[in-house]
């Protein structure tokens, strides 16, 4: 879909060679690899904010356990670093018969206009736009649940979380029994560690100003899933350990549950009971960004976009890596929507978008996903998964301090990734990571 042409039309800027739409843990590393290469004039990042956080460490910024402020590198300072250029704003529109695409102006918090809308052609385009919450239909999900997709989502979660929990703590001079009540639905790695977190964070919150406000007694965390276990699509030995981390947290686990409403206050699920829910966060399944539905090409059932071995849509000039591509995996399945995924799926079109700026022929080899293990985070100090093993097979099962260090090692490959930084680098930046063994609780 394009826009109408008008008098004001901006024009378009001439063509990058590559451009690469979203900031995520695929399209930075992308950016990165191909920068490193080719340089700023070939390769330009686009996304609509001024710094990366790595997505799987939202639930801790939701939490308020992670400063987005701190944790965030500035694209502008990793284009400088690696060799692509940036650009500021979200797209709007993308025709692919011009090979142009439109990125919104960027305004200030008064809403003046900073800078104006800019068209810019590509030769090459890669999609990279991540995913959003997928509600299923489920009546008031849309207007009353909390979602953790973007930095803005987990920012939103975490002052509506602190504003409860002063609320109740000033509600204790006159309700006793008064308390916080929070549902989480999904028990996926999100749901999972989004409960871990908070259990930990409310403890550290209610010891800094909030005398009259127990997390023991005062607060009430509900993870309800649909199916028979949490982290289902994980082995069984892994959901065990998470579910006994967190019942041992007085996490109230629901499975077998689908959630058929949510409200102002309340969650139903179809088995007619209701639980009480001052705040409740959605975390139960993924769809594709509505900007995939206008570039007419062809989509799956969640609105992700349909790509081949070489992560190649049906334009020959647009590829797509992470959650908003549905790649071939195995047994007519689709690659799932993993960091490691990403990460693989940027190193795989790396190479071969680079063969294609060379004017060389690429290797035939096509994309194949390989599962090097999940691992899970429960709290500062702990963890669970299982490493060199498939989704559903046997592998090397981990918990506990180690798993927690072995997780904390994964953000430390991204930004070794998206750095391209040294060995001595690398592990200067993994003894600062392995220091966070308390939660740091943002309180403003």
């Amino acid at each position: 879909m394009s826009l109408p042409a008008s008098p004001d039309a901006v024009r378009p800027s001439s063509p990058r060679k590559v451009v690469i739409i979203g900031g995520g843990a695929g399209g930075l590393e992308l950016a990165a690899t191909l920068g490193r290469k080719h340089g700023r004039e070939a390769v330009t990042l686009v996304d609509a904010r001024p710094f990366h956080v790595w997505k799987p460490s939202l639930h801790e910024a939701a939490a308020g356990t992670l400063d987005i402020h701190q944790e965030g590198l500035s694209y502008l300072m990793m284009g400088a670093l690696s060799h692509f250029g940036f650009v500021l704003g979200g797209v709007t529109d993308i025709d692919r018969a011009a090979r142009t695409i439109t990125v919104a102006p960027v305004c200030d918090a008064n809403g003046v206009e900073v800078v104006p809308e800019r068209r810019i052609g590509y030769e090459i385009l890669v999609l990279a736009i991540g995913s959003t919450s997928n509600f299923f239909g489920t009546a008031g999900a849309t207007e009353h649940a909390l979602t953790l997709d973007t930095i803005d989502g987990a920012e939103h979660f975490r002052l509506t979380m602190l504003k409860q929990m002063v609320q109740i703590d000033q509600a204790k001079a006159t309700s006793p029994d008064a308390r916080l009540n929070v549902v989480i639905v999904g028990g996926g790695a999100t749901g999972v560690e989004l409960a871990a977190e908070l259990h930990e964070a409310s403890h550290v919150i209610s010891a800094y100003g909030l005398p009259h406000f127990k997390p023991s007694r005062d607060l009430a965390i509900t993870l309800i899933e649909g199916a028979p276990r949490v982290l289902a699509a994980l082995p069984e030995r892994i959901s065990a350990a998470a579910t006994e981390r967190l019942q041992s947290m007085n996490v109230q686990i629901e499975t077998g549950a689908k959630v058929s409403e949510v409200g102002h206050d309340y969650v139903n699920v179809s088995d007619g009971r209701t639980f009480e829910a001052q705040m409740c966060l959605w975390a139960a399944g993924i769809a594709g960004p509505a900007l995939l539905k206008t570039l007419d090409l062809p989509l799956n059932r969640i609105g992700q976009l349909e790509v081949d071995g070489t992560l190649q849509t049906a334009d020959p000039n647009v590829y797509a890596i992470g959650d908003c591509s549905a790649a071939p995996w195995k047994d007519g399945k689709s690659v799932p929507a993993r960091a490691q995924a990403a990460h693989q799926q940027a190193d795989y079109l790396a190479t071969r978008i680079s063969d294609r700026l060379k004017g060389r022929a690429s290797s035939s080899a096509t994309y194949v996903y390989r599962d090097h293990g999940s691992l899970v985070s429960l709290g500062s100090s702990a963890g669970v998964g299982s490493l060199m093993g498939k989704l559903s097979g046997r592998g090397l099962f981990v918990s506990g301090t180690l798993a927690r260090l072995m997780y904390m090692s994964l953000h430390l490959m991204h930004h070794k990734a998206v750095l391209g930084v040294s060995r001595t680098a690398t592990l200067a930046v993994a003894r600062l990571l392995m220091r966070r063994t308390r939660p740091r609780v943002k309180l403003h």
